[in-house]
């Protein structure tokens, strides 16, 4: 437990930002798997949608410092090509 009152007060802020860190992550891979089921079931019509929900969550996640900028840029990469691929 936190001996100062600053210290209280940013234990506190750890905590609430941990859980919208967290939040944020879960989206992005809920957004990663629902664009991954979309390309392996080569829908067609889905995917431009689906690709540009996941690129607008991972970029916010790497914008707030949630995930790294080159891991992001990876993964937009990476999943652009694989649903280019399956058009």
């Amino acid at each position: 437990m936190a001996n100062h009152k600053s210290a209280a007060k940013r234990a506190r802020q750890t905590v609430r930002k941990t859980a919208v860190n967290n939040a944020r992550k879960s989206t992005v891979k809920t957004h990663e798997k629902n664009l991954i089921k979309a390309i392996i079931a080569k829908d067609v019509n889905a995917l431009p949608e689906l690709l540009k929900k996941f690129t607008s969550q991972v970029m916010k996640a790497a914008k707030t410092g949630v995930i790294k900028k080159e891991t992001a840029a990876r993964k937009i990469s990476r999943l652009s090509t694989r649903a280019n691929t399956a058009k």
